[in-house]
Order: C-alpha cells, then structure tokens, then sequence
C-alpha cells in the first residue's frame, strides 16, 4: 500500500506444470529443470527502497487495536496515529496506520464500508522514482495494469498485475519521503505453479533490475507442509527488497499459501515466545529447512505471517 505521509499512513497498494506422482516425487521442477536465468538488464531504475514497501494487512475495525498491539509486542517498532480517510480512487472509508517494525513495514486498514474491488487482492505496495515509468516499463515487462494511474493528495497511485496473478501497488509521491533503514528486509512469500513462476520471475527481475540469488528445485517440503515430497524455491532480490517464489502444483495443506511476507529475526525462540505471550498463535512449525528455522504465525485478525531466521 501507498505509504501517505501527510497524516502517517500508507495507502492501498497493492500483493510448464507437473501431475503429481506420488509421495517421493517433486512437487516443483527437479534436477533436469534449467534454472530461471538471471537478467542482465537496463531500464530505468525505479525502486528506492526496501524501508517503503509495505505488506498490506485489512483487519475488522473491532480487532485492529489488538491486532497492532500483538505485532508491535512481537516485532518492536511504532505506529503512526490512527486516520478516517478514502484510500481508494472510488468512495471508501477506512482507518489506517503505518506500522513501522525493524523486521518490516505494514499498511494496517480497517475498512468502515465495502472495499471497492479490486483492492484488497493487492499484496504489497512499492514506491517508484517516477509513475509513469514504472507502469510503462511494468507493461514491457509482462505487467496487466489493474487500475489506472490515479492522484491522491500527496502523489499517484496504480495496481498491476504480474504473470501468475500476483497483484502489486506502485505509488510515486511529489515529495519524496524519508525512513529509516530496516534491520532486516521482509520477503515477499508467492507461490506458483512452474508455469505461472517462470512468467513471474522474467517479468520481475527485469522490471526491478534484481537478480536470481538461488533456484533450488528440490527442497525439503517440511517448509510447505508436504515432508513426503520436494519442491522448487527461487530467492529474488532487488532495491524493491525481497522475493521467494515457492513452485508447487498447488497441493498446500492449511496455512500455507496464506502467508504473504515472511519476516526475518534475529533471536527465533525468543519471537516465538514474545508471540505468543501477545496472543498470537503458532499455525505451523518450528520446522528447520537447510539450517534455517521457521514458524507460521497468526495475529488477531486473522492476518497471516512466517517469520524465520536468516538465509544460511
């Protein structure tokens, strides 16, 4: 979502297949699979940072206080003050606040009327250097635009839609905003079928101008709930922040696939602790995957997260 900082908010933002065999086989692509190719690529450059691009969180008006309080006491970090305002290019109201967390930042809504379609299906929201740019660069790139570029009070706002139907916000202000670095960058957490993520991964990378920074085709399915099998995992980064593209055939057992950011800690055992003494709820895991731990957490309100430890 936009991040409005005329009264401490963020806006809306956004956020070849295989017959599945048997227990033992990959739910993704395996060892004779090419490996998505990194890009050398031009193109203007149109992140600016990791800090402003925010998960997009829509929580009951009646669970937004205990909702903000959990995450703040899980994660540490500030919100800004609570706002009524029209979010959208259509008439709408909803509260909003800008969660500012060291592990990440969140768009907290909390509509009073109806959402006006099709946001909400919009998973995240980055900030470009220039609007029109970016969405002429994101169609080149295999992008759909969802709604049309649109002005607010501090700037523009546009949905678009990558291969795979992954619905992202891109926002421009006219005055450029100022936050602090994160102490660790948030993943945005897609999941694909193989298809749908080579798609994906060309048009980002080059839209972003990020790299492949791995592509396993065979992980351990501890990390998606299927121990019997394995599956793809492609791990992107650019200046727009962080990007795991999980590749199944869609076969998830509950909660996964609800996740939509994945948030990495410093001291797991003590996030799991600090979760759950704030009411929040282990869905899944601990699990430990190529040496890194993970858990998939819910807040009150229903809002869905992993978190883990760093990369090995």
């Amino acid at each position: 979502m936009k991040k409005r900082g005329w009264f401490g908010y963020t806006a809306l933002a956004l956020m070849a297949s295989l017959s599945f065999v048997g227990n033992n086989s990959a739910i993704a692509r395996t060892g004779d699979a090419e490996p998505a190719q990194q890009q050398i690529i031009g193109g203007p450059i149109l992140a600016v940072g990791p800090q402003y691009d925010t998960t997009h969180v829509y929580i009951s008006p009646n669970k937004r206080d205990d909702f903000v309080k959990s995450f703040l006491g899980t994660f540490g970090g500030t919100s800004t003050k609570t706002v009524v305002a029209t979010v959208t290019p259509t008439p709408s109201s909803t509260t909003s606040q800008l969660l500012f967390t060291p592990v990440g930042t969140l768009s907290v809504f909390g509509f009073k009327t109806p959402i006006p379609y099709p946001f909400g299906q919009e998973r995240t929201g980055y900030l470009v250097t220039d609007m029109d740019k970016a969405i002429d660069w994101a169609q080149k790139n295999g992008a759909y635009v969802v709604v049309a570029p649109f002005n607010d009070p501090i700037g523009r706002d546009a949905v678009i839609q990558w291969p795979g139907g992954v619905n992202m916000q891109i926002y421009w202000h006219f005055k450029s905003p100022s936050y602090k670095p994160l102490h660790t960058i948030p993943e945005n957490r897609i999941y694909l079928t193989p298809r749908a993520a080579e798609a994906f991964v060309k048009s980002f990378v080059t839209f972003s101008r990020g790299r492949v920074v791995s592509d396993e085709s065979a992980v351990s399915g501890v990390e998606i709930g299927r121990p019997d099998t394995t599956f793809r995992r492609i791990r992107l980064e650019s200046g727009f922040g962080k990007v795991v593209v999980l590749v199944t055939e869609g076969f998830l057992p509950y909660p996964y696939g609800h996740e939509i950011s994945g948030y990495e800690v410093t001291d797991f055992d003590a996030t799991i602790r600090q979760a759950k003494d704030h009411g929040v709820k282990v869905l899944a895991g601990p699990y430990t995957v190529q040496g890194q731990k993970g858990a998939i957490l819910e807040f009150p309100g229903a809002y869905i997260a992993e978190i883990h430890t760093a990369t090995p």
